[in-house]
């Protein structure tokens, strides 16, 4: 199976009742500042670089973002300070992103998520993060990445799952490291979300010590 063929079952996915009513009903409703716009209002697939050598996970996509732009962490503030910063590590042609036909190009890295529908309160519910799991094991064989950047806590441990890793062994904390048993390197980010980053507890020189780490590992492999 190819990215593209992955993608287009990601995107045709109706398997969590639940996510599919709350996607779409957003999808129709629309938020006052986007209510001129098309909503993607389906399940969002990853996207990058085909031959990334480093996988980023995040949680899921946000209502009025990649649910509305159909392209994980685009249009929403979590993508706004995910991408300068991909940008200063040289992942990304540019710092912004806003729509699938904005000419973001990412090289050697590829973005997806634990979870592919927007969840209501952006809380996907175990059951539906397994239903979700298969397409991010079949990323993994795809794509064979040397580094996994986990963006929060449920990535984390939503990697450690799929590569059976105790979790008694491998603490999530930010900017913590753990090389698998499978050779992989797994790095840990506080997510990118805007009550991380307004507060400080996620500040730029942080995020930006995240990717040097990446491309570290990258090296190292």
């Amino acid at each position: 199976m190819t990215l593209d063929q992955l993608n287009t079952e990601i995107i045709s996915c109706r398997k969590c009742p639940r996510l599919v009513e709350w996607r779409e009903e957003i999808a129709r409703v629309k938020r006052k500042a986007y209510k001129h716009e098309e909503y993607w209002g389906k399940p969002v697939p990853g996207f990058g670089d085909p031959k990334a050598r480093v996988l980023v996970v995040g949680l899921a996509p946000g209502a009025h973002g990649s649910n509305r732009t159909g392209r994980q962490f685009t249009g929403d503030a979590s993508g706004w300070f995910l991408f300068p910063a991909l940008h200063r590590a040289r992942f990304a042609n540019q710092a912004e992103a806003e729509s699938r036909s904005d000419g973001l190009v990412l090289k050697d890295i590829y973005i997806t998520a634990s979870g592919r529908c927007a969840p209501p309160n952006n809380k996907p519910s175990p059951a539906e993060l397994n239903n979700c799991q298969p397409y991010l094991e079949r990323e993994l064989e795809i794509l064979n990445p040397k580094v996994i950047v986990c963006l929060g806590r449920i990535a984390f441990e939503r990697i450690l799952r799929i590569y059976s890793a105790r979790s008694a062994v491998y603490k999530f904390a930010h900017g913590a490291s753990y090389r698998l048993a499978n050779g992989v390197w797994v790095l840990c980010s506080y997510h990118p979300s805007r009550q991380n980053t307004s507060t400080g507890k996620l500040t730029a020189g942080m995020f930006d010590a995240i990717w040097l780490a990446a491309k570290q590992f990258v090296d190292r492999n």
